[in-house]
């Protein structure tokens, strides 16, 4: 397990990361419903820019999809080689140095072609130490990209040539006019271990993405599988979306990757992810989502003073069961580290939510919290039997990312099998599902009134017409007892608020569940929280 942090002057809106050690076990390294269709793209015939080239000395491979998956079965058979550093030269530069390295934007791959999209590149330095390849297919044929001095903007030649050596780069971003159409916007980004990201319409960079997490929270420490080799099919010039494949490789296990990319509001990516364990795994996370929640002011509070009332990419995870029970989680910064798992068969999707949109539930003008986006995955296969984990670190600064959550097989993954995993993933402002359905919108938590009793509170909106004796609560707790829950209409959200009282014994930490109903069928999503003692 492992956190990673925005550079501090970055934080707002950039793309680059660096992660830091939290926990003994933690290892230091650097992070990073259409379908798309399965045949190559045919290309417009206009060439790629010059100072990104294609290596002409060939005509290019044959490529597609399978390709990647043949690599990925045959290294499988293998022990991992190690990626590719950059050289020490470029390691040790400090980050102002290596912030004055910027890939040359007019010169950006299929920029000056009518290709609707565009794509920059990183370059290796400073703690991006892993070496990246990158290959372009067009007309079904891939082509290595080659690096030339002149594809970066740097602080002297050296580096420069340094760069132009090496070959290859740190990762690559997608542009394309999102917000204005004569403005091509960067939305999607690749870089760091098996890390992405991405934005839509009117959104800016929060929470992030990663093809795949082993041994999450485990004694022995997390291992990171990377992205070491990604193909961009080119679009037409007609084309809407863009496929984007990657191979994954890691110690115990290697992975072919199909991104079907669809830019817009919202950004939604269709993944095809196929498997080759190299050993028996246990520990698994299939469609990894990785955050931060610091506190807000209702149910976890800041421990230090501080203006504004909320500081997270994400305040809640939310699940919709295989048996359509919508689930909603509020998040928490614990005072040690905390591991949930919700049990289930064929989900139907989870996501990280970002719920609250509005600048003045959070009052930041630099980190725009309230534009951050969510992410929903949707299984588009049978994920069979397995949890939802969510992974909670204890965390002091919010440039930490310190909530995780991923899918977990119940049976993990044996030695010689092959498994494939599809979903869609959608970077919405909320859970792009059921959206006229009844949601939690506050949650908070503190004492009964004249009473010494813990006591929270739950709001939920869309519900103006219910007749509340009506409701029932289906209220419960896993250690200690319940003692009142009642239900009030809130015509201010347009919905119901329900208290809930509870005597937590002599336990430290304790389960609620709540679940609104009208006889015996939910009529809201079911609130699930971890009570912690203070």
């Amino acid at each position: 397990m492992k956190l990673f942090t925005f550079l501090p002057h970055m934080r707002a809106n950039s793309f680059w990361l660096i992660k830091l050690p939290l926990l003994t076990s933690l290892l230091v390294t650097l992070i990073g419903h259409a379908q798309a269709e399965e045949s190559d793209v045919k290309a417009d015939s206009a060439p790629v820019a010059e100072s990104v080239q294609l290596e002409q000395e060939s005509k290019g491979y044959a490529f597609s999809n399978q390709t990647v998956i043949d690599l990925a079965k045959e290294m499988a058979q293998s022990p991992m080689k190690p990626a590719e550093k950059a050289p020490q030269a470029l390691t040790d530069m400090n980050y102002s140095t290596y912030r004055q390295i910027n890939f040359q934007q007019n010169q950006a791959v299929w920029g000056n072609t009518p290709t609707k999209f565009s794509v920059q590149l990183f370059a290796p330095g400073f703690i991006f130490k892993d070496l990246v390849s990158i290959d372009v297919v067009e007309n079904g044929r891939a082509f290595p990209l080659s690096v030339s001095s002149d594809s970066f903007t740097t602080p002297n030649a050296e580096i420069s040539k340094l760069i132009s050596q090496v070959g290859k780069y740190a990762g690559l971003r997608l542009h394309y006019p999102i917000n204005k159409a004569d403005m091509n916007d960067e939305f999607v980004v690749f870089q760091g271990a098996s890390y992405f990201r991405a934005v839509s319409k009117g959104q800016s960079y929060g929470l992030s993405a990663r093809g795949l997490a082993v041994d999450v929270a485990q004694p022995k420490g997390e291992e990171f599988p990377m992205f070491k080799q990604f193909w961009i099919e080119r679009p037409s010039s007609s084309q809407d979306a863009i496929v984007v494949h990657a191979l994954l490789d890691s110690k115990s296990v290697t992975g072919a990757y199909r991104f079907g990319i669809y830019p817009g509001k919202p950004t939604r990516i269709d993944v095809k992810a196929t498997l080759f364990p190299r050993v028996d795994l246990k520990h698994v996370g299939i469609a990894p989502l990785t955050s931060m929640f610091m506190y807000n002011s209702s149910l976890d509070a800041s421990d230090v003073p501080d203006y504004r009332p909320a500081v997270h990419d994400s305040d809640g995870l939310q699940i919709l069961t295989g048996k359509n029970e919508m689930l909603w989680r509020p998040l928490n910064n614990p005072n040690s580290l905390q591991v949930s798992a919700f049990s289930d068969t064929s989900p139907k999707g989870f996501g990280l939510i970002q719920r609250h949109r509005k600048f003045e539930d959070y009052q930041d003008l630099e980190a725009s919290y309230h534009t951050r986006p969510s992410a929903w995955i949707k299984p588009m296969n049978d994920w069979g039997a397995g949890h939802v984990e969510l992974v909670e670190i204890p965390s002091n600064s919010e440039t930490n990312d310190n909530i995780v959550a991923y899918w977990q097989p119940k049976d993990g993954f044996k030695k010689g099998e092959s498994y494939t995993y599809q979903y869609l993933m959608t970077w919405s402002n909320d859970t792009p599902v059921s959206l006229d359905y009844p949601r939690v919108v506050r949650s908070a938590k503190g004492v009964k009134l004249f009473k010494t009793n813990p006591e929270v509170v739950i709001d939920f909106n869309k519900m103006p017409d219910v007749n509340i004796d009506d409701l029932t609560i289906d209220a419960s707790i896993s250690k200690g007892k319940i003692l009142e829950a009642i239900a009030v209409k809130n015509p201010h959200k347009n919905g119901v608020r329900v208290y809930v009282s509870f005597d937590p014994q002599d336990t430290d930490l304790a389960e609620l569940r709540v679940q609104l109903k009208q006889g015996d069928t939910a009529v809201a999503p079911t609130w699930l929280y971890r009570w912690i003692k203070e």
